[in-house]
């Protein structure tokens, strides 16, 4: 019995997991290949400023995250997980195959940066729903003792999204020509993207349901409301402020870097792109390890060494990554910096989803999670170009460091969720609840 439950665990994170690679994989290759279509779609002139315009619809897609948390945190909360998850894939789709019909600015004039917007918008409407769907199903679904090691796939799976984006900007670099990648060839990793959320949609229709959510006695009519999300507020405002640091962070260090080190330190695309590329792979093998870490020994641990690294680290940091000049140190300040943030990424999915009750999870994770990334994490990038347009690019570092700050008193702050049981989540006569001193 042991042995099928434990199979049908894996089942479930490996089919949360591989649906949410590919959403993630269209959502961030939008940043990975917006130096090659930003052109595209904006007069010629200033290269930053083309690059701020397509980080400002990057944005704005992070902004119909918190519509996307509340429809379909509301859908997962009350039709199930398996229900928001089959339907953010969906939405997904749509956008992808938007952005690779898209028209250029040499067609359509802002015709084209219009549709690209409205796939945007989709791209977050999705996303909005599907980090918090995916974060309570994997927590969910594991066994009790690995909820940190198993929702630690929410980030992997997330990261592997990633990777496979870069790699295939890898490939598109050294088998087109640049003005081949420029005219036409950005629009490869969006097909594909399409094609991959197809074969998605046909493994979550036939994914099992996690027991939690079959064995909740919520009543149906107050599962997923904001009536019973606001009996919980203080947890919602705290996952904003316990996102708010490690967001900024890590877009920091993933969607932005390639572009940091392109545009500002002087590396080629090419090594750029492959400095991003093998650090993610390392980022992404330590995802569990730190996961696992957490279960033995609590996740306030991992958080406040995030933090407090973060708050450190981050001016160093940058300030080196600038004038790394070549691969290797590059690769060595990336890695440093991505082994810093996976105290945040490792594990925060669970503990968003350890602190609410069944009949409000997805909602309580997806709505105050978007928010915070909407202000934070979807700014982060534009916030750095702002930076360094008004050549003030250290201020950035400076601020990537005041939001870790912000950050770390909430973690020093916050009560230990590692042994609460998901069935009793919010309630608050639970000892495993009790403020840290």
């Amino acid at each position: 019995m042991y042995r099928r439950m434990g199979r049908q665990h894996w089942k479930k994170i490996w089919v949360g997991s591989a649906g949410n690679m590919v959403e993630w994989f269209d959502w961030f290759v939008y940043a990975s290949f917006a130096t090659y279509f930003a052109g595209a779609f904006f007069p010629s002139g200033n290269p930053t400023a083309q690059l701020m315009n397509t980080a400002g619809i990057f944005a704005v897609g992070f902004f119909m995250r918190p519509v996307g948390g509340w429809l379909l945190g509301r859908v997962g909360d009350r039709r199930g997980r398996k229900a928001a998850l089959t339907l953010t894939v969906t939405l997904m789709s749509a956008s992808a195959i938007l952005i690779a019909v898209a028209p250029t600015y040499a067609v359509a004039g802002y015709g084209g940066a219009l549709v690209l917007l409205v796939a945007r918008l989709l791209q977050g409407l999705s996303v909005g729903g599907e980090y918090a769907a995916s974060a309570t199903y994997l927590t969910e679904a594991s066994d009790p003792k690995r909820r940190g090691f198993a929702s630690s796939f929410q980030y992997v799976s997330m990261t592997a999204g990633q990777i496979v984006g870069l790699g295939l900007l890898i490939v598109l670099q050294r088998t087109m020509s640049d003005g081949a990648l420029h005219s036409y060839g950005w629009r490869i990793p969006f097909v594909v993207g399409a094609l991959g959320a197809a074969i998605v949609f046909y493994l979550r229709r036939t994914m099992l349901e996690t027991e939690v959510y079959e064995e909740d006695a919520s009543h149906t009519q107050e599962r997923g409301t904001l009536r019973a999300l606001w009996r919980h507020r203080r947890e919602a405002f705290l996952v904003i402020a316990l996102t708010m640091g490690g967001t900024v962070a890590y877009y920091t260090y993933t969607t932005y870097l390639t572009k940091y080190l392109s545009n500002s330190a002087g590396l080629s695309k090419q090594t750029a792109t492959l400095v991003s590329f093998t650090a993610l792979i390392v980022f992404a093998c330590l995802q569990p390890l730190a996961g696992a870490l957490s279960d033995r020994i609590g996740r306030r641990p991992l958080l406040i060494t995030f933090a407090v690294g973060s708050t450190l680290l981050t001016v160093p940091i940058m300030t080196l990554l600038k004038h790394a000049g070549s691969f290797w140190p590059a690769l060595g300040l990336a890695l440093l910096a991505l082994v810093v943030v996976t105290g945040y990424t490792s594990i925060n999915a669970c503990v968003k989803a350890e602190l609410f009750p069944t009949g409000v999870r997805a909602l309580g994770v997806a709505l105050p999670y978007a928010i915070a990334n909407a202000l934070f994490g979807g700014t982060a990038e534009y916030v750095a170009l702002w930076f360094k347009n008004a050549g003030i690019e250290s201020g950035f570092s400076w601020y990537v460091a005041g939001c870790a700050a912000v950050s770390l008193v909430v973690y020093v702050a916050m009560r230990e969720t590692k042994d609460l049981d998901l069935a009793r989540a919010g309630d608050r006569t639970d000892s495993s609840l009790t403020t840290a001193s």
